[in-house]
C-alpha cells in the first residue's frame, strides 16, 4: 500500500518488486490517486498485479458545468460512446499521443442538439478521446467502486505512520542530501517508528523476550 503521490511512475516497479520478496503469482496493490497512470497499470496487469487507484477529477468540462467524459457510456459491441441525449459518437481516427495510441469518437448530430450549450463549446460538435486499452482503466475504476473498504483500509494502514513521522516524530524534511544518505536517513526513521509501535502494542518485556 504506497502514500507518496510524487513517485506514481515508480508504482509498476515497486509493485514488482513486492510481488517477486513476497514470491507471490498474483498481487493486489492499493494506492492513492497521485499514483493513476494508465502505462502504469498496464503494466501491473501484464504482470498479474490487480491494482485499485481511484480516478483524480481533472476533468475542464467539469470544471465549466459541462458534461463530462463519465457521462458518456462507452458500447464495447459497436465501439462507440452514447451521450446523454441518446446520440451515438462513433470512431473516426486515432493517433500517437504521448507514448499512448488514442482514438477519436464524434457524431455529426450536435449541431442540432438541444443539449449542446451543456455539452460543448467547439463549434464543430463534441469529440470523446479513447485510449486503446482504457478498459483496463474501466476494470479498474468497477474494481473501486465494488470494495470501497479496500480504499479505507489503504488509509487506515498507511495514513497514519506519515502522520505520526512528520508531526509526534518531528520528520518533516530530510537533513541529509543524495539518494543513498535520504535512504539511511528514512530507514532509520521507520525504524524508529516500527520500535515504537512493538513497544505500544506489546510493551518492552515481550519484544526483548522475542529477540532474545
Amino acid at each position: 500500500m504506497t502514500n507518496d503521490p510524487t513517485d506514481h511512475a515508480h508504482l509498476a516497479e515497486m509493485a514488482l518488486r513486492a510481488k517477486e520478496i513476497l514470491q507471490v503469482e498474483q498481487l493486489e496493490v492499493v494506492a492513492d490517486m497521485g499514483y493513476y497512470d494508465g502505462a502504469e497499470v498496464k503494466q501491473c496487469a501484464e504482470a498479474g498485479i490487480t491494482t485499485y487507484i481511484p480516478k483524480p477529477l481533472t476533468s475542464v468540462n467539469q470544471k465549466r458545468g459541462l458534461f463530462t467524459k463519465q457521462d458518456f457510456v462507452y458500447d464495447e459491441a459497436k465501439d462507440c460512446y452514447r451521450c446523454p441525449q441518446g446520440a451515438e459518437l462513433t470512431y473516426r481516427y486515432e493517433s500517437f499521443e504521448q507514448n499512448r495510441l488514442i482514438r477519436y469518437y464524434t457524431t455529426s448530430k450536435c449541431r442540432d442538439c438541444p443539449l449542446k450549450a451543456r455539452c460543448t463549446t467547439n463549434s464543430r460538435g463534441r469529440r470523446i478521446t479513447r485510449w486503446v486499452d482504457e478498459k483496463l482503466l474501466e476494470d479498474m475504476a468497477r474494481r473501486v467502486r465494488a470494495r470501497p473498504e479496500v480504499m479505507r483500509r489503504r488509509q487506515q494502514l498507511s495514513e497514519p505512520p506519515f502522520g505520526t513521522i512528520k508531526r509526534a516524530m518531528g520528520h518533516g524534511y530530510f537533513l541529509m542530501k543524495g539518494l543513498n544518505k535520504v535512504g539511511a536517513e528514512m530507514s532509520l526513521t521507520i525504524l524508529s517508528y516500527n520500535l515504537k509501535r512493538v513497544i505500544n502494542i506489546i510493551g518492552v518485556k515481550k519484544m526483548i523476550e522475542a529477540v532474545t
